[in-house]
């Protein structure tokens, strides 16, 4: 009992002080909000700024219940001094107050809540940067001000952990009422710790983190909502996802050759990288297009399309676009790599994934990459448009995309939808305000990502109008699933995605029926056809090219490419003869045959593991032709190329554009 009664004592100030830091956290970001209000939006009005604070407040959950949980199994679980409940809140007070002054000076120099120069600044001259903050940033007089804000906290720390007195232990005369209360205070504090964990929820799904806090139209505001530790624990986040460890195929000491293995003229020998990477247009093939789409499906994956899952009645959509004559479609495309991001980055920068997450590099916010989508499709005329159905926030994606020569970014606060999943709005949302959007576009290039077909599941399919029931019975019909129920329901979000993109695709056709349209994954990791799913089924994504002007004979059948070939692609079918631009993958139609990603590459006859000897045919070879197939040949000739584009883009990516420090590339 004695110790019932110092348990419930700590654990009701515990709560005291997890209440104090998430109040203090709110204050703070409510002064630098009144205070740096100039950085708003003009139109960002009361509800936007309290969208902000709710989403902040639901964010500092984490951090209150992180520095709650030291005091918590220190002091009231283990029985140490109680004082150090009060140490606890004055060090965790003088740490946020000397995080909230340097924020000011911080979201001046770089207008974001603390990121990757934080963690930049580490590997940096430490004394230059010291007498940086002293001489421009007031580091002295702000550390002065934090002191007295500290005071102040420990004024009020001292009357809520010391002073005020708690609620006694209730009176519990009989071991059955001590075991009942005993047992209701462990699933409170289990239900407490999980709803603060969540960030306001008791599921991930509905959960606030900093991956999908940026719930406003204002940038300002998004960053905002992110309290100094969640911003700190963000910058931590992203290095650790750049340290990728080793990156396979890439030799710094052999760049001129790799260079000269993917150059178009062989004959070249320069020191600048530009020559090498150079190409020429071959002329119009088809009249230029006013509009351009480019449809990322989020886990588009291919395996629904081939022929012994046609049963499944998932990809009816896009087979149907693909039936048409003004159609093309290749099984041989690769995505850029396993994540979202990757393929987003490997579009935008034309960059192939090396296992550096280019979106976190300082050089991507510096200058444009000189593959960049951006300037050659400028050149032809056209604006360049990210629409994207989550957060513009997300993994720096719309800023990534400005720096690297977007106009416009739209993410769904932007275009005014309603958040229905963790990640965003649905996919129809999405395409209804881009295809309402097309009214006022002058020629635009649209580069689009879907959200929909993303864990958590949590579309109504039944109302969109997929039986699941039925497709869990087609399901149990295919061997080494291992759960069909959970398949059948990650194939309804893939068949909404299908139904919704083919139907954007028909209605802006018909709206600008002067528009080219293709169509392909992000990545296909993820959802599985079952326990085993070949190489292929797991890693490829189709490529659709669908408008006005394409045909099925105008790329050889299954050209073999992958995300980074898109961009060239479009230019070799819409730019003048002897068109300038630069590329490390060729178009599809001067395909050298390979496709690959981080771990996987694809040919036209085999796909297999990049760091492996597994070779695995393609579906659609047949065993008649493997005679004219030297395996070993074409998996060396692909290895090759693969490692040739993959040392160019780290050079690029590290390095620069050149070989030695004699020439820049602006």
């Amino acid at each position: 009992m004695k110790f019932l009664k110092r348990f419930f004592d700590g654990l009701q100030r515990d709560a005291r002080l997890f209440l104090f830091v998430l109040i203090l956290l709110e204050v703070y970001r409510g002064l630098f909000i009144i205070f740096m209000s100039s950085y708003m939006n003009e139109d960002s009005g009361a509800a936007q700024i309290l969208s902000a604070m709710f989403t902040g407040l639901r964010l500092s959950l984490k951090t209150a219940g992180a520095v709650t949980l030291i005091s918590f199994v220190f002091v009231t679980i283990v029985g140490l001094k109680s004082r150090l409940r009060f140490y606890i809140g004055i060090i965790a007070s003088l740490i946020f107050s000397l995080l909230f002054m340097l924020r000011f000076p911080y979201w001046r120099a770089f207008q974001s809540t603390f990121g990757m120069e934080v963690v930049q600044g580490f590997n940096d001259d430490i004394f230059s940067i010291i007498v940086t903050m002293i001489q421009e940033y007031g580091i002295i007089w702000r550390f002065l001000v934090a002191l007295v804000l500290t005071v102040i906290c420990i004024g009020i720390l001292s009357r809520l952990l010391i002073i005020w007195k708690t609620y006694p232990l209730p009176v519990l005369d009989s071991k059955k009422k001590v075991t009942g209360f005993s047992a209701g205070l462990i699933v409170g504090i289990f239900l407490f710790g999980l709803f603060v964990r969540f960030g306001g929820s008791f599921t991930y799904g509905s959960g606030i983190n900093w991956e999908n806090a940026g719930v406003t139209k204002d940038n300002f505001l998004n960053e905002c909502i992110l309290d100094d530790a969640q911003a700190l624990y963000r910058a931590r986040s992203m290095a650790k996802r750049m340290e990728a460890g080793e990156i396979s195929g890439v030799d710094p000491n052999r760049i001129a050759e790799s260079a000269q293995i993917i150059a178009v003229n062989k004959d070249i020998a320069e020191k600048n990288l530009a020559p090498y990477l150079e190409r020429k247009a071959k002329g119009e093939r088809i009249q230029k297009p006013k509009h351009i789409f480019i449809i990322l499906g989020e886990t588009f994956m291919q395996w629904p399309l081939l022929g012994k899952y046609d049963e499944l009645l998932v990809a009816e959509g896009i087979k149907s676009l693909i039936a048409e004559e003004n159609c093309y479609y290749s099984r041989n495309f690769m995505p850029n790599g396993d994540f979202t991001s990757t393929a987003i980055t490997g579009l935008v920068t034309g960059l192939p994934d090396v296992n550096i997450k280019v979106n976190y590099q300082a050089r991507t916010y510096e200058k444009l990459y000189i593959t960049a989508m951006a300037p050659p499709l400028r050149e032809l005329g056209y604006n360049i448009d990210f629409w994207y159905g989550g957060m513009p926030t997300w993994d720096s994606i719309a800023k990534m995309s400005f720096a690297q020569g977007f106009d416009n970014f739209y993410g769904y606060p932007d275009f005014n939808a309603p958040k229905l999943t963790t990640w965003g709005t649905s996919d129809e949302n999405l395409f209804n305000a881009l295809l309402a959007h097309l009214d006022e576009e002058p020629p635009t290039v649209h580069l689009v990502m879907t959200t929909t077909n993303h864990p958590p599941y949590s579309l109504n399919l039944a109302a969109e109008g997929f039986d699941v029931n039925a497709e869990v019975e087609t399901l149990k019909k295919f061997p080494n699933i291992e759960d069909v129920n959970q398949l059948a329901i990650e194939l309804g979000h893939y068949w909404y995605m299908d139904e919704v993109i083919t139907k954007f695709v028909r209605q802006a056709s018909a709206k600008v029926p002067e528009s080219l349209f293709i169509v392909t994954g992000d990545h296909a990791v993820r959802c599985d056809p079952s326990r085993h799913p070949t190489i292929f089924e797991k890693q490829s994504v189709p490529f659709v090219m669908y408008g006005a002007g394409i045909n099925k004979e105008i790329l050889p059948p299954d050209a073999v490419g992958d995300h980074i070939s898109i961009v060239p692609t479009i230019i070799e079918l819409i730019a003048p003869k002897d068109f300038a631009y630069y590329s490390i993958a060729p178009s599809l139609f001067d395909s050298d045959g390979v496709a690959f990603n981080n771990s996987t590459f694809l040919t036209a006859s085999v796909a297999g593991q990049i760091d492996s000897d597994e070779i695995e045919l393609l579906p659609h070879v047949a065993s008649n032709d493997l005679n004219a197939v030297n395996l070993a040949d074409e998996r060396a000739h692909a290895k090759e190329i693969i490692d040739a584009m993959r040392t160019v883009a780290w050079w690029i990516i590290t390095k620069g554009l050149f070989f030695g420090n004699t020439e820049k590339i602006n």
